[in-house]
């Protein structure tokens, strides 16, 4: 027995010191590991904690062979267990967490990808920048767009693809850009690596950290050359149709003649349309602008009646001229369709039940249809009488007066030297 001893545990108090010494410093060590698990590899810890676990179990053994126990060891063992225990538990519930995090970073990594695959095959081209215009990111569509190939865009700058006089406006727009807001629009002149140059629209988001300081720029770039010669064309073609055309004008008052065969386009001023209705009262069903058309061919009303409200300049357009151009349907077709908004807006206001809400949508419609914006508020810039109103609102006149009054009294509502309405809260 004391050779066993001797042999073993050749100093039984220094064998008690280490068991108490490995079930203390063991149990802080794993509760390190636990706490620093991201250092270290998930496995290696796994097999750290089984050979502890067979470490212990020899101890068990050994002791449990020997018949005189101090009675320090008990108590030791007890504690060791405990922490063998915990130890255990804390090693599931890892490997549970292992598991967990495995599965998200596959759901991460998925969702990651198909993101990538938006941003790579997006019809459209997308570049993500820093501040300072340094390309980071462009996908197919963006090297498509400037001929150039897809690595060769990371790292450079993007202004070295904008138009030799359009950079330093381009250079204003990312110093101006912080105090825009998050989400910009800019139109500007790119050049391909073939110099040949085009018309772009770009949208412009603005990537910030928790501090809310930009960070990086994500652009949405899109060629609007062909919708420009469009428009350029639909411009020159309106000038023409009022150019190489018979000009009438009429005055302010004046009743304007209407054709069946024909419409009228407005090339300067404001025209008044109305109709009668049972009560013999006129009703306000247009209110034609430059740039607008009317005439008698656009409505099925029997009693139609034109008056300019202020001196007006019109030229005469045939409908078997129409029919027989598709460029001037094109350019009168969203003329009519301005018109078409106009008659919904003011059938939606007639329809309100108040007469105090009839009038001041009426005046939230001429605001957004004839205002400027001014100091005091927004003024408007055709002059309505009273009558006027009333025939809009299907009041009278004298409703019309004490409703003016008392928006006046509340500030609402007041005129100029040249009695046009301005506007403030309506």
């Amino acid at each position: 027995m004391t050779y066993l001893r001797n042999y073993c545990f050749p100093n039984w108090l220094g064998f008690s010191e280490q068991i108490c010494y490995l079930s203390q410093t063991s149990f802080e060590l794993v509760l390190r590991e636990m706490m620093n698990i991201d250092k270290v590899e998930i496995d290696k810890f796994i097999q750290q904690a089984q050979r502890m676990q067979e470490r212990l179990a020899d101890l068990y053994q050994s002791v449990n062979a020997e018949l005189l126990i101090p009675d320090v060891l008990p108590q030791t063992f007890v504690e060791l267990g405990n922490a063998s225990e915990i130890l255990h538990l804390a090693t599931e519930e890892l490997c549970q967490q292992n598991d967990q995090l495995i599965h998200t970073r596959n759901l991460v990594e998925v969702e990651h990808q198909r993101y990538r695959d938006l941003f790579e095959e997006a019809p459209d081209a997308y570049f993500v920048t820093d501040t300072l215009g340094m390309i980071q990111e462009a996908n197919q569509a963006a090297a498509k767009l400037l001929n150039i190939a897809q690595g060769h865009l990371i790292g450079k700058p993007m202004i070295n693809y904008i138009l030799l006089k359009e950079r330093q406006r381009f250079r204003n727009f990312l110093t101006q850009l912080p105090q825009r807001g998050k989400v910009t629009e800019l139109v500007v002149c790119f050049q391909k690596r073939n110099c040949e140059f085009f018309h772009a629209a770009s949208t412009v988001t603005s990537i910030c950290n928790q501090q809310g300081k930009p960070t990086a720029l994500r652009w949405l770039v899109r060629d609007i050359t062909e919708h420009k010669k469009a428009q350029l064309t639909l411009i020159n073609n309106e000038c023409e149709l009022s150019q190489n055309r018979l000009k009438y004008q009429y005055h302010k008052g004046e009743i304007i003649p209407l054709d069946s065969q024909g419409i009228w386009y407005v090339c300067q001023g404001w025209v008044k349309l109305t109709t009668l209705c049972e009560t013999r009262k006129k009703v306000l069903v247009g209110l034609p602008q430059e740039g607008m058309v009317f005439g008698s061919s656009m409505t099925s009303l029997h009693m139609y009646e034109a008056t300019a409200m202020s001196d007006v300049e019109l030229v005469s357009i045939d409908l078997a001229e129409i029919e027989a151009s598709p460029t001037l349907n094109h350019i009168l077709s969203a003329k009519i369709n301005h018109r078409l908004q106009q008659t919904e807006a003011l059938l939606a206001i007639s329809g309100r039940q108040r007469v105090q809400d009839r009038f001041c949508h009426f005046l939230q419609f001429l605001q957004q249809e004839f205002g400027k914006p001014i100091a005091q508020g927004t003024r408007l810039n055709v002059r309505f009488t009273h009558e006027d109103f009333a025939s809009a609102c299907c009041t009278s006149r004298t409703t019309i007066t004490r409703l003016i009054g008392k928006l006046e009294r509340e500030g609402k509502i007041s005129f100029d030297l040249k009695k046009h309405m301005i506007l403030k809260d309506i």
